[in-house]
């Protein structure tokens, strides 16, 4: 028995151990699968999403008012006061009579049905509130989508960024290392000076808490990445892309036209204005009469069995008129917040259209500023390299100083760190005009269709 529980105990650890190590194996993430995950995992988004099936269900509660309402209820009488009637007498001399009445019945069971038949058009309005609230629902989470791909792109580009900043940090190191190396065998024949040896250790001292940095900022991008994508702080990851270049012109007329089509926020306005002109007719329908069938079945009866003849049962079948005479003025008061909240929404979308104007041209600007560094960076970049190997090559021929050779140093590191920044700023132009425009694979064809009902 206990070399069993031992058996039992390396199974169990064996089987833990392998779980761990299942959940710790590294995810290479690519853009496109990062996009993927975190459109899948992201709890925010996620939440916006749930708010669809509210507003599906709003719609199903609109149609469920066209329908007739059909109401079962029983009735046990627990305790009741005779009805009596006093009668007069009929001989003089005589007393009057008490004769009690009981028209209560101990049970009682009722079906009762309510049919709608006009009701001056507040029906097919709060239908089409509803249906425009879960397109504006869906406008909402279309614009939430957009605004996740966008933080993606921005935390996955900032991981390549940072990588690339590691990268350049760790080459500073390595060519002030190397340097040293130089300093220090012509120091050993007497070719270079002390105070050479003491400023190229401490050139490379000083570079030694930059990679730390570098590296450190790199770990907290991954992480900050890993909670967009809803993954665990403690999975390993591996981050496979580049911080490259795409040529793109963008025309201003052209982006700016799309973005007043395609733009969720702008549609979602659309919808809130149709919801509110429903609104006014909903308002203006309470002057309107409404017109109903009602009908009720009884069944009653003193004692709780199914012989015959002991239950009575009557029916009756109503035509209803509803007539609006004098409610105090609610109706008039009703009809005027609809209309002030649809002039609100008429102010609003203005400032809208003029807002996503402006941002749409401030992106192609910040497009064409990162493009014209990017391409001033990368020369700067290919003459500090230059500059490094013709000085590197003097400094071994005598005719360039340590100080020299370390200058170009730190200005090559500068010039390969404002490139890399350069690059990270061009592709999140682009994505920050991606996002002002409103462009995406989920763009409805029949953007603002307005589709008509009927007046029930």
């Amino acid at each position: 028995m206990k070399n069993a529980g031992k058996i039992f105990l390396i199974l169990a650890l064996g089987f833990g151990l392998q779980a761990i190590s299942f959940s710790q194996e590294k995810i290479t993430l690519t853009l496109e699968e990062s996009i993927r995950l975190a459109l899948l995992q992201n709890p925010f988004y996620d939440a916006e999403k749930a708010k669809e099936e509210q507003a599906a269900f709003f719609v199903r509660e609109a149609i469920s008012r066209f329908l007739p309402s059909v109401n079962a209820q029983g009735m046990d009488v627990l305790d009741r006061k005779p009805f009596f009637l006093k009668f007069p007498p009929l001989f003089p001399g005589q007393s009057s009579q008490k004769i009690s009445l009981d028209l209560t019945r101990t049970y009682q069971f009722s079906l009762s049905l309510f049919v709608p038949l006009f009701t001056g058009g507040r029906l097919m309005s709060g239908y089409r509130q509803a249906n425009y609230s879960l397109l504006s629902t869906q406008e909402a989470i279309r614009q939430a989508r957009q605004e996740t791909v966008f933080k993606v792109k921005k935390a996955f580009y900032g991981v390549l960024l940072c990588q690339k900043l590691a990268d350049v940090a760790e080459e500073a190191v390595s060519l002030a290392e190397k340097h040293l190396k130089n300093v220090e065998s012509r120091y050993a024949v007497e070719m270079a000076s002390k105070f050479d040896r003491l400023r190229s250790e401490v050139q490379l001292a000083n570079l030694k808490p930059q990679l730390i940095r570098a590296r450190n900022g790199l770990k907290s991008a991954e992480l900050a990445l890993k909670v967009l994508l809803g993954l665990e702080l403690n999975q390993t990851i591996e981050v496979k892309g580049e911080l490259s270049y795409q040529a793109f012109e963008a025309d201003l007329d052209e982006n700016i036209a799309r973005a007043l089509t395609c733009r969720p926020e702008i549609l979602q306005f659309r919808y809130q204005k149709l919801m509110a002109e429903e609104m006014i007719k909903t308002a203006k329908a309470a002057y309107l009469p409404v017109v109903a069938v009602g009908g009720a079945f009884h069944y009653w009866s003193d004692e709780f069995n199914f012989k015959k003849n002991n239950w009575e049962n009557y029916y009756s079948v109503n035509l209803i008129f509803n007539i609006p005479v004098f409610n105090g003025f609610n109706e008039a008061s009703k009809v005027g917040q609809s209309k002030a909240v649809l002039k609100q929404l008429e102010y609003g979308q203005k400032g809208l259209l003029e807002m996503v104007k402006l941002e749409v041209h401030e992106s192609i600007l910040s497009l064409q500023q990162a493009r014209e560094s990017l391409f001033s960076q990368e020369k700067n970049v290919e003459q500090a390299q230059e500059a490094v190997k013709i000085a590197e090559l003097s400094f071994t021929e005598g005719l360039a100083t340590d100080l020299e050779v370390s200058s170009l140093h730190v200005a090559l590191s500068q010039a390969r760190t404002n490139y890399s920044q350069a690059l990270y700023d061009y592709v999140m132009a682009l994505a920050l005009l991606e996002k002002a425009i409103g462009s995406g694979p989920d763009i409805p064809e029949d953007i603002g269709q307005i589709r008509g009902g009927g007046n029930r």
